[in-house]
């Protein structure tokens, strides 16, 4: 006996993959529904060797639906998620509007996999931000050998974070460099993309972070522990696909290089790719269409007593997006619906 599952956002770039993972992973579905907006509706997307016409999201009743997986703003998610949710479906929501409700368990499995059963309190579960996701399932078991002070975190965030909008805006510009008789001014982005990097992923608060940075300082506190420091610098780079992050830890505890090589290597969600060779380390080509958040450079730091550096690189649309909602779901059958 499987689940009815209904997708909402589903011709989106992360509604779409949420599809294609539903898929892979042979999550057990009775029925399943892709919902769009009007502007959408009647387009056709791919589940498996199936064609799934979407239907309304206006309109859709969630009455008899198990799961919803949410791909779709804060704004509309505002308004459609709470019906699902009081309708009896339990929604797992993409965007940032519930990541800092302490009454919404924000989850990543491999790391706080047992704060699923607070989903009860609004029948809502949090998925975190996509830079935050990969990040933390790279600290957690290393937090658990020697415990983290404090995290020093540098992105190098791939346009598909800015969605399809942000992949065009990248790929149009990068056309025009050899064609000077087309302009492609920034629209998406606040500079030009093509050929650069911009310091700067949604917008600036007072202090002078940006609101990405923010939001990975808080997600890891909810998620991992409070205690963590935790300080980001967040860039947008053109590259389509794929997240990297250079990331150096402080730990309470002295750890070794090698321990931890070997801690990583055997956590799961991980690949370990560290040759002290050229081309020994994972990039964000390698990553695409992988399940899994590659780890590379790991190596002391002897700025700091107990220090260590390490590269991360993770395909954002699903390990920092439709894998982990998928993942969610996954822990939810298993542990409170129990159907599959």
């Amino acid at each position: 006996m499987g689940y009815k599952v209904v997708v909402v956002g589903a011709t989106g770039n992360v509604g779409r993959e949420m599809l294609n993972i539903l898929d892979e992973r042979a999550f057990p579905i009775d029925e399943i529904a892709a919902l769009a907006s009007r502007k959408s509706l009647g387009s056709e997307v791919s589940f498996g060797e199936k064609t799934l016409i979407t239907l309304d999201l206006a309109t859709f009743d969630f009455t008899g639906w198990d799961i919803a997986l949410f791909a779709i703003g804060s704004k509309a998610t505002k308004e459609f998620a709470p019906k699902a949710a009081a309708a009896g479906c339990v929604v797992i929501d993409n965007s940032s509007l519930y990541r800092y409700d302490p009454d919404v368990p924000l989850i990543v499995p491999e790391v706080n996999a047992d704060a699923i059963m607070g989903y009860s309190k609004k029948n809502i579960i949090a998925n975190p931000n996509c830079s935050t996701a990969q990040m933390v399932v790279a600290l957690k078991p290393l937090h658990d050998r020697a415990r983290i002070k404090r995290v020093v975190v540098s992105t190098y965030q791939s346009v598909s974070g800015a969605g399809k909008e942000g992949m065009d805006e990248l790929w149009d510009q990068t056309k025009s460099i050899y064609n000077p008789v087309t302009d492609v001014p920034p629209n998406t982005f606040q500079k030009q993309i093509a050929f650069n990097v911009i310091p700067q992923i949604d917008v600036f608060m007072e202090d002078g972070t940006t609101k990405e940075e923010w939001k990975m300082v808080a997600e890891t506190k909810k998620i991992m522990d409070p205690k963590i420091k935790v300080t980001a610098t967040c860039v947008r780079v053109p590259v389509f696909v794929g997240h990297s992050e250079a990331i150096n830890i402080e730990f309470e505890d002295f750890l070794d290089e090698d321990e931890a090589r070997d801690i990583l290597r055997e956590s799961p969600g991980l690949l370990v790719v560290d040759k002290r060779e050229d081309g020994g380390y994972a990039t964000p080509i390698e990553c695409v269409g992988d399940f899994a958040t590659y780890i590379s450079r790991i190596r002391q730091d002897s700025t700091v007593e107990n220090g260590i550096n390490l590269w991360c690189v993770s395909d954002n649309l699903r390990k920092g997006a439709a894998l982990n909602a998928v993942q969610i779901a996954e822990v939810l059958g298993q542990r409170v619906l129990q159907k599959g």
